[in-house]
């Protein structure tokens, strides 16, 4: 299993605390995405073969510029080069590795109601209150901000954060050719969604949106208005009788993934010494990241704080389990360990 061992234990480990979960209380193992795109076992290949076509198709275009019609020949020229069985199922491993343990992980989140049903709403707030000198960050926010284009902002960052984290594991599994610090990387996105699941259970809450929703009534309309609707449909459909729907419950505050994984992103990018402008970049996400989620409403402040321990404690915990060195390093020292 090479460098995806540990994630693979981390997978199959949660994925058992699963289905014991369920057995216990007596619940349903949902796909999470059943009712986006199609089943999982049709979309995951589908996946892996768009993000396969986009690591190949242009590299052969750019070959066969000037003459068309070698394309085909450059075609499996490419695959042959790039695609070798080591890499093959290095990616493929991966991809499993990472999509049972995101499986398990929103089920367990689907559970949260039916194992703890005490919700922490009121003391997050009481803390972010504190923090504040008695204010609500949201309102803060809100007074600075604006509740008109602002919102239409803060709703493309939340949404464009969504596609990035995807869109990262395409590339670490699939277009990188530096297996020690794609398999660090996932594993530490895996572990994320560990620990997040972990304290979903110890603290469960709802999130400023759903405690106050009047808070953010002012608020202009937008995709993310729409999400947060539709979540809570799916949570009043999974507490009524979850085997009578295919959702699953995804409401939870602390500790905020959404800042966690961005942690994890911006500390790999720094351990690696990836280009500086791209570290420049992700830094700038993190905060936009940590400012919308408490503008939209999905988390308190004291939640970002949570995720970033929780997005530390992932990057330390995978590179244990993958060999990694936890300091400052490039890509080619990685790379050179690993060869």
């Amino acid at each position: 299993m090479g460098g995806f061992r540990f994630a693979v234990i981390v997978s199959l480990c949660l994925a058992a605390a699963t289905a014991s979960m369920a057995a216990i209380y007596d619940l349903p193992i949902r796909d999470p995405d059943g009712g986006v795109g199609g089943p999982t076992y049709l979309r995951l290949p589908l996946i892996l073969l768009v993000a396969f076509l986009l690591d190949v198709l242009p590299r052969a275009a750019w070959r066969a510029r000037r003459t068309p019609s070698s394309l085909l020949r450059r075609f499996s020229e490419v695959v042959a080069q790039r695609w070798r069985w080591e890499h093959t199922r290095f990616a493929l491993l991966g991809l499993g590795a990472w999509y049972l343990t995101y499986s398990a992980f929103r089920n367990l989140k689907s559970f949260v109601p039916f194992v703890n049903q005490h919700l922490w709403d009121s003391t997050l707030d009481k803390i972010d209150r504190a923090m504040f000198f008695g204010h609500e960050p949201a309102d803060v926010l809100h007074d600075l901000f604006g509740t008109g284009i602002a919102a239409h902002f803060f709703s493309f960052i939340y949404v464009a954060w969504i596609v990035m984290v995807p869109a990262s594991l395409a590339i670490a599994l699939v277009w990188s050719r530096n297996a020690r610090a794609g398999s660090w990387y996932v594993t530490a996105i895996a572990v994320d969604w560990v620990l997040g699941a972990i304290t979903y259970f110890i603290v469960p809450s709802l999130g400023p949106i759903y405690a106050r929703p009047e808070q953010f009534a002012d608020l202009a309309h937008t995709a993310n208005t729409d999400l947060q609707t539709q979540l809570m449909v799916d949570r009043h459909d999974v507490l009524v009788n979850p085997f009578t729907t295919n959702a699953v419950q995804t409401i939870a505050a602390f500790a905020s993934l959404h800042v966690g994984i961005t942690v994890t992103m911006v500390l790999m990018a720094e351990l690696l010494r990836l280009p500086r402008l791209l570290r420049v970049f992700l830094w700038v996400f993190l905060a936009l990241t940590i400012v919308t989620t408490v503008y939209l409403g999905w988390h308190y402040v004291v939640d970002a704080f949570g995720g970033v321990v929780l997005g530390v404690a992932g990057v330390a915990i995978a590179a244990w389990g993958t060999g990694n060195q936890l300091r400052r390093q490039s890509l080619s020292a990685v790379d050179s360990r690993a060869a």
